[in-house]
């Protein structure tokens, strides 16, 4: 029987419970007949101030990401989206493969993962040369680069915002992120990327597109654009980017 309010599809989410972000950017990018329903992963040492401290925070959400999968399963959904990024891209393309083959594994259903979103949106609009920005410590920002350059994407800059915290994330200001963009922006850079679902971008990624002319993809808008396009759904929504606006 086909959901009431979500028609065209019902999507669960797996989130950290530190993340304030990622569910309201999937709300604000919403299109009728489809909904998002969230399963928070249980976070309960949230400290990523050293690169230790960062794996530490991945281990505790591996093990706790197949019962948060469990709970949201509940609902019955027909697809997954993970509302996180720093697992999509670790151990590089293989680290992705695998991430992606066992959550698809567990829980019976396609997923759509930050990592895989930005390679397919970076393949639409033809870029090679990248800049990045991430909410992580160095350990993580090399898993990122790994897989980017790995898919073919050299990294020019990356600037890893060092946050002290996984809550703080959601904290860094506009102005910050702004300047961040316009650090990882050189000569030959064909587009900017940045990671970190509970990093507030969606908006000010369209902004700066205009204004440097080229892609700024923000993960959020990234992957929900993915979980849409590869259920049949093609609505096209502004205010979110030039993925959402016109692919």
């Amino acid at each position: 029987m086909t959901d009431v309010l979500g028609w065209r599809g019902v999507f669960g989410v797996l989130a950290p419970s530190t993340n304030t972000v990622v569910e309201p950017d999937y709300y604000r990018m919403g299109v009728p007949g489809v909904t998002a329903h969230v399963g928070r992963i249980h976070i309960r040492d949230q400290e990523i101030t050293s690169d230790s401290a960062f794996e530490a925070l991945l281990g505790q959400i591996r093990g706790e990401i197949d019962q948060a999968c469990s709970r949201v399963l509940t609902a019955e959904p027909d697809y997954l989206v993970m509302g996180m990024s720093a697992e999509t891209f670790w151990g590089g393309v293989e680290g992705n493969i695998k991430f992606t083959q066992d959550i698809e594994s567990f829980s019976g259903l396609r997923v759509a993962t930050g990592a895989d979103a930005c390679r397919k949106a970076l393949e639409l609009f033809g870029a090679k040369k990248i800049g990045v920005i991430s909410p992580y410590q160095e350990v993580g920002d090399k898993n990122v680069v790994r897989f980017f350059e790995e898919i073919g994407h050299p990294v020019s800059k990356i600037k890893g915002l060092r946050c002290p915290t996984a809550v703080s994330i959601a904290r860094v200001p506009k102005e910050t992120l702004r300047e961040a963009i316009y650090e990882v922006d050189h000569d030959g850079v064909d587009a900017i990327v940045q990671v970190g679902t509970n990093l507030s971008a969606v908006g000010l990624a369209d902004e700066m597109e205009q204004i440097l002319g080229k892609p700024v993809i923000a993960i959020n808008a990234a992957t929900w654009w993915l979980a849409l396009r590869e259920n049949g759904i093609t609505d096209q929504l502004s205010g979110h980017g030039a993925l959402l606006r016109e692919h």
